[in-house]
Protein backbone atom coordinates (compact mmCIF):
# COMPACT_ATOMS: atom_id res chain seq x y z
CA UNK A 1 0.00 0.00 0.00
CA UNK A 2 1.20 3.37 -0.79
CA UNK A 3 0.52 6.02 1.70
CA UNK A 4 -0.28 9.50 0.56
CA UNK A 5 1.68 12.26 2.10
CA UNK A 6 -0.20 15.03 3.79
CA UNK A 7 -1.68 17.25 1.14
CA UNK A 8 0.02 20.58 0.65
CA UNK A 9 -2.08 23.61 0.08
CA UNK A 10 -0.22 24.31 -3.17
CA UNK A 11 -0.25 20.78 -4.55
CA UNK A 12 -2.51 20.01 -7.42
CA UNK A 13 -3.72 16.73 -5.98
CA UNK A 14 -6.39 16.34 -3.41
CA UNK A 15 -8.48 19.20 -4.72
CA UNK A 16 -11.21 19.47 -7.31
CA UNK A 17 -10.30 19.90 -10.94
CA UNK A 18 -10.65 23.56 -11.89
CA UNK A 19 -13.29 24.58 -14.37
CA UNK A 20 -12.07 25.32 -17.88
CA UNK A 21 -12.83 29.03 -17.47
CA UNK A 22 -10.71 29.21 -14.30
CA UNK A 23 -7.83 27.25 -15.85
CA UNK A 24 -7.75 29.48 -18.95
CA UNK A 25 -7.88 32.61 -16.80
CA UNK A 26 -4.94 31.32 -14.73
CA UNK A 27 -2.85 30.65 -17.87
CA UNK A 28 -3.74 33.88 -19.57
CA UNK A 29 -1.23 36.74 -19.35
CA UNK A 30 -2.51 40.13 -20.36
CA UNK A 31 0.18 41.60 -22.60
CA UNK A 32 -1.30 45.07 -22.36
CA UNK A 33 -0.95 45.46 -18.62
CA UNK A 34 2.47 45.62 -17.01
CA UNK A 35 3.50 42.87 -14.65
CA UNK A 36 4.47 45.35 -11.96
CA UNK A 37 2.94 46.53 -8.76
CA UNK A 38 1.27 49.82 -8.11
CA UNK A 39 4.35 51.06 -6.28
CA UNK A 40 6.56 49.98 -9.18
CA UNK A 41 4.45 51.91 -11.65
CA UNK A 42 4.51 54.97 -9.42
CA UNK A 43 8.30 54.70 -9.12
CA UNK A 44 8.69 54.33 -12.91
CA UNK A 45 6.41 57.32 -13.45
CA UNK A 46 8.43 59.44 -11.03
CA UNK A 47 11.73 58.40 -12.67
CA UNK A 48 10.32 59.19 -16.10
CA UNK A 49 9.14 62.60 -14.89
CA UNK A 50 12.59 63.36 -13.43
CA UNK A 51 14.34 62.29 -16.67
CA UNK A 52 12.05 64.54 -18.73
CA UNK A 53 12.71 67.47 -16.38
CA UNK A 54 16.49 66.94 -16.65
CA UNK A 55 16.24 66.71 -20.44
CA UNK A 56 14.18 69.93 -20.53
CA UNK A 57 16.74 71.78 -18.41
CA UNK A 58 19.56 70.55 -20.66
CA UNK A 59 17.57 71.59 -23.76
CA UNK A 60 16.90 75.07 -22.40
CA UNK A 61 20.56 75.37 -21.42
CA UNK A 62 21.52 74.58 -25.02
CA UNK A 63 23.46 71.34 -24.45
CA UNK A 64 24.23 69.90 -27.85
CA UNK A 65 23.25 66.34 -26.83
CA UNK A 66 19.84 67.45 -25.58
CA UNK A 67 18.91 69.46 -28.66
CA UNK A 68 16.64 68.07 -31.37
CA UNK A 69 18.10 67.69 -34.86
CA UNK A 70 16.65 71.01 -36.02
CA UNK A 71 18.70 72.94 -33.42
CA UNK A 72 22.01 71.03 -33.58
CA UNK A 73 25.25 72.22 -35.04
CA UNK A 74 27.68 75.10 -34.78
CA UNK A 75 25.93 77.06 -37.52
CA UNK A 76 22.56 76.89 -35.75
CA UNK A 77 24.21 77.90 -32.47
CA UNK A 78 25.77 80.90 -34.23
CA UNK A 79 22.38 81.85 -35.72
CA UNK A 80 20.71 81.61 -32.30
CA UNK A 81 23.40 83.82 -30.76
CA UNK A 82 23.23 86.28 -33.68
CA UNK A 83 19.45 86.64 -33.35
CA UNK A 84 19.53 86.79 -29.54
CA UNK A 85 22.12 89.59 -29.56
CA UNK A 86 19.82 91.88 -31.58
CA UNK A 87 16.48 93.50 -30.96
CA UNK A 88 13.95 92.95 -33.72
CA UNK A 89 10.45 94.28 -34.18
CA UNK A 90 9.21 90.73 -34.65
CA UNK A 91 9.75 89.85 -31.00
CA UNK A 92 7.43 92.71 -30.00
CA UNK A 93 4.72 91.74 -32.48
CA UNK A 94 2.56 89.74 -30.03
CA UNK A 95 2.41 92.51 -27.40
CA UNK A 96 1.60 94.95 -30.20
CA UNK A 97 -1.29 92.74 -31.36
CA UNK A 98 -2.63 92.77 -27.80
CA UNK A 99 -2.43 96.57 -27.75
CA UNK A 100 -4.25 96.72 -31.11
CA UNK A 101 -6.95 94.45 -29.68
CA UNK A 102 -7.43 96.81 -26.73
CA UNK A 103 -7.45 99.89 -29.01
CA UNK A 104 -10.07 98.40 -31.33
CA UNK A 105 -12.49 98.22 -28.41
CA UNK A 106 -12.39 102.02 -28.07
CA UNK A 107 -15.51 103.37 -29.80
CA UNK A 108 -13.56 105.95 -31.80
CA UNK A 109 -13.29 104.99 -35.47
CA UNK A 110 -10.01 106.88 -36.00
CA UNK A 111 -8.29 105.15 -33.08
CA UNK A 112 -9.46 101.78 -34.35
CA UNK A 113 -8.26 102.47 -37.89
CA UNK A 114 -4.90 103.81 -36.67
CA UNK A 115 -4.40 100.72 -34.51
CA UNK A 116 -5.18 98.31 -37.34
CA UNK A 117 -3.09 100.31 -39.81
CA UNK A 118 -0.11 100.30 -37.44
CA UNK A 119 -0.50 96.54 -36.97
CA UNK A 120 -0.32 95.98 -40.73
CA UNK A 121 2.67 98.32 -41.02
CA UNK A 122 4.55 96.44 -38.31
CA UNK A 123 3.66 93.12 -39.96
CA UNK A 124 4.93 94.35 -43.32
CA UNK A 125 8.11 95.73 -41.76
CA UNK A 126 8.67 92.41 -39.94
CA UNK A 127 8.45 90.42 -43.16
CA UNK A 128 10.61 92.81 -45.19
CA UNK A 129 13.30 92.99 -42.51
CA UNK A 130 13.04 89.21 -42.12
CA UNK A 131 13.66 88.73 -45.83
CA UNK A 132 16.87 90.76 -45.69
CA UNK A 133 17.89 89.16 -42.40
CA UNK A 134 17.55 85.63 -43.81
CA UNK A 135 19.78 86.55 -46.76
CA UNK A 136 22.38 88.09 -44.43
CA UNK A 137 22.33 85.07 -42.12
CA UNK A 138 22.79 82.66 -44.99
CA UNK A 139 25.75 84.61 -46.39
CA UNK A 140 27.39 84.84 -42.95
CA UNK A 141 26.96 81.11 -42.32
CA UNK A 142 28.44 80.28 -45.73
CA UNK A 143 31.43 82.52 -44.97
CA UNK A 144 32.00 81.41 -41.36
CA UNK A 145 31.19 77.72 -41.67
CA UNK A 146 32.12 76.44 -45.13
CA UNK A 147 30.77 72.98 -45.72
CA UNK A 148 27.86 73.41 -43.31
CA UNK A 149 24.45 72.98 -44.93
CA UNK A 150 22.60 76.29 -45.22
CA UNK A 151 19.23 74.96 -46.31
CA UNK A 152 16.57 76.51 -44.08
CA UNK A 153 19.04 78.34 -41.86
CA UNK A 154 17.72 81.78 -42.77
CA UNK A 155 14.14 80.77 -41.98
CA UNK A 156 15.40 79.25 -38.70
CA UNK A 157 16.81 82.64 -37.74
CA UNK A 158 13.72 84.54 -38.90
CA UNK A 159 11.36 82.33 -36.92
CA UNK A 160 13.52 82.72 -33.82
CA UNK A 161 13.52 86.49 -34.28
CA UNK A 162 9.70 86.58 -34.27
CA UNK A 163 9.47 84.88 -30.86
CA UNK A 164 9.47 86.89 -27.68
CA UNK A 165 12.89 86.62 -26.05
CA UNK A 166 11.59 84.93 -22.90
CA UNK A 167 9.71 82.31 -24.92
CA UNK A 168 12.65 81.19 -27.05
CA UNK A 169 13.86 77.63 -26.76
CA UNK A 170 16.68 76.96 -26.19
CA UNK A 171 17.07 79.99 -23.94
CA UNK A 172 19.20 82.88 -25.20
CA UNK A 173 22.87 82.46 -24.28
CA UNK A 174 23.93 86.03 -25.06
CA UNK A 175 22.69 89.44 -23.96
CA UNK A 176 21.36 92.17 -26.24
CA UNK A 177 24.22 94.00 -27.89
CA UNK A 178 26.85 91.26 -27.39
CA UNK A 179 29.27 90.72 -30.24
CA UNK A 180 30.79 87.39 -31.10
Amino acid sequence: MSEDKTPNSDSKKNRPTPKRKEAEAARKVNSLSPATTKEGRAREKQLSREKRAEARVAYMRGDENALPARDRGVAKRWVRNYIDSRRTIGEYFMPLIFAVLVLTVIPNRYVQLAAIFSMYLVMLYTFVSGFFMTRKIRKEVEARFPGEPTKGIGMYGFLRSTQMRRMRAPSPQVAHGDTF
